[in-house]
């Protein structure tokens, strides 16, 4: 598309010269938009010394060359120019200006940009950032077989195109625009069940923007909290699966609708603080609040959530970044549960460390979460014939490290291979509510070894190995083998 958008530019310019110039064997073949408007400056000029020569001429006289040719020598002495030379050059200059801003304008997507992440963002979603004005459209998609090797249980063999995604952004002005993910998962949305796949939007949102410190957005907007849930493109996370503690306790990908405030305090200390429609407990479960939430899908908001997020990257220590976050608000959403109606309010923190030192890559992150009338509702799920219990407490975190060895063997090498390791400890029901137990197949450790692969910067191999344990019970291993891209 970049190649056919700039040949277009260069027939199409090309087009107007010949038609305005009775001799196009002088001009130099443009090959850039640049070179376009160095052509049309040069053009401005000379009617600026026309019009000089013009001005403090004794008399008028005929003009010795007038050719026109194109940023060439229409006029070899501006002394001699008539003002009708003036008039046919000046109309010239102006087509060509209004044409080769049009065919500037009129293209349907920008010129392809250096991928790099932006406010938070994945690198592919900070696309619209970038660009001047106007339309911008990314994406990723990520795929993979998963191979269960022991204590299967219930669990099938499976390969699946798990998400196939796209951005799409307008920049309006310097100061406002939209940004928007539209997800596809599973490939299809089959048979209508959830399980086989939906369409989703993952987040839709105004960016305002005020001053580097403070800058607005509005929308349906993704919870700053940890490192998966705003930045989870395939290429930049280990593993075909995105860390279990950034699934079940940080409820990945969490989006809600809501508005906020984003900003750079100091170039290395940043923020983002929203005001959002609250989570609902009636989708809390066991293993998990992710049934919660609202996903701006008439979500309830009889009760509103507030959440944070401070990033920190020092620079006397280039690579580190060390951040945290938090989440608090009712989740009750004046719903009844056996004739009551808690407040249940619910509280998420985290705090994070990263660590990216030339082939080095060290991520570390821990959360714990608490949940008032934790009881309440538990008795009600157990009214309901489904007895399980709701943790008042739940807490998870993890480790992870990997090495790019590539430029160990091949010096200047565009080409990523890191082996990685990782491991991950959570427990949803960390304390159980009075008159309640727990559930110990809910008190997990994961240990997962793995290989990243990038050919180019753009796309990435994985494969990986995950041993799962709990307190009680077995939990299937697996071995899965997948790739991903962004654009």
């Amino acid at each position: 598309m970049k190649i056919k958008n700039k040949q277009l530019i260069k027939d199409g310019v090309l087009a107007i010269l010949v038609a305005l110039s009775p001799s196009v064997s002088a001009l130099e073949k443009p090959q850039t938009m640049e070179d376009m408007w160095k052509i049309i400056q040069a053009q401005q000029k000379q009617i600026d010394e026309m019009k000089a020569g013009i001005a403090t001429a004794p008399a008028k006289t005929t003009v010795q060359n007038p050719s026109n040719k194109v940023a060439a020598s229409s006029v070899q002495n501006s002394g001699n120019a008539a003002p009708s030379d003036v008039k046919n050059l000046e109309r010239k200059t102006n087509i060509l200006s209004q044409e080769v801003e049009k065919l500037r304008t009129n293209l349907a997507i920008p010129e392809e940009k250096q991928l790099k992440s932006a406010y938070g963002m994945g690198p592919a979603a900070s696309k619209v950032y970038q660009v001047g004005k106007g339309l911008s459209i990314g994406g990723y998609g990520e795929a993979f077989y998963q191979n269960f090797v022991s204590d299967k249980g219930e669990a099938k063999d499976n390969a699946d195109l798990e998400r196939m995604v796209l951005y799409v952004g307008y920049k309006f002005t310097d100061k406002i625009l939209f940004n928007s993910e539209l997800e596809f998962e599973h490939a299809t949305t089959g048979e209508g069940s959830e399980e086989k796949g939906e369409v989703s939007v993952e987040f839709a949102s105004l960016d305002f923007f005020i001053d580097p410190m403070v800058n607005a957005r509005a929308g349906l907007m993704l919870m700053p909290m940890g490192f998966i849930n705003r930045i989870h493109e395939p290429l930049f996370y280990f593993g075909n699966h995105r860390p279990v503690v950034e699934q079940k306790i940080i409820p990945t990908t969490w989006r809600e609708m809501g508005v906020g405030l984003f900003g750079a305090i100091t170039p290395s200390l940043t923020y983002t603080a929203y005001v959002v429609n609250g989570l609902n407990a009636q989708g809390f479960q066991s293993d998990s609040i992710r049934e919660g939430r609202g996903g701006g899908s008439q979500g309830l908001a009889q009760n509103f959530g507030y959440v944070a997020q401070v990033n920190y990257e020092p620079s006397a220590l280039p690579g580190v970044t060390v951040g945290g976050s938090g989440y608090l608000g009712n989740s009750g959403q004046d719903e009844e549960y056996n004739g009551q109606k808690p407040n249940v309010f619910t509280q998420l923190y985290e705090a994070h460390v990263q660590w990216k030192y030339r082939g080095l890559e060290f991520r570390t992150l821990g959360s714990w979460g608490h949940i008032n009338d934790a009881g309440i509702l538990s008795a009600n799920k157990a009214a309901q014939g489904n007895p399980e219990t709701i943790g008042s407490q739940n807490y998870g975190w993890y480790t992870e490290i990997g090495y790019d060895v590539l430029p160990l063997l091949f010096k200047d090498t565009p080409q990523y291979l890191a082996p990685f390791f990782r491991y991950e400890k959570l427990n949803t029901i960390a304390k159980a509510p009075e008159g309640f137990s727990g559930d110990p197949t809910q008190n997990q450790r994961i240990f997962q070894v793995g290989l990243q692969y990038k050919p180019i910067p753009q796309v990435v191999i994985k494969a990986d190995y995950r041993n799962f344990s709990a307190a009680e019970g077995n939990l299937p291993d697996d071995v899965n083998l997948g790739f991903g891209f962004i654009f």
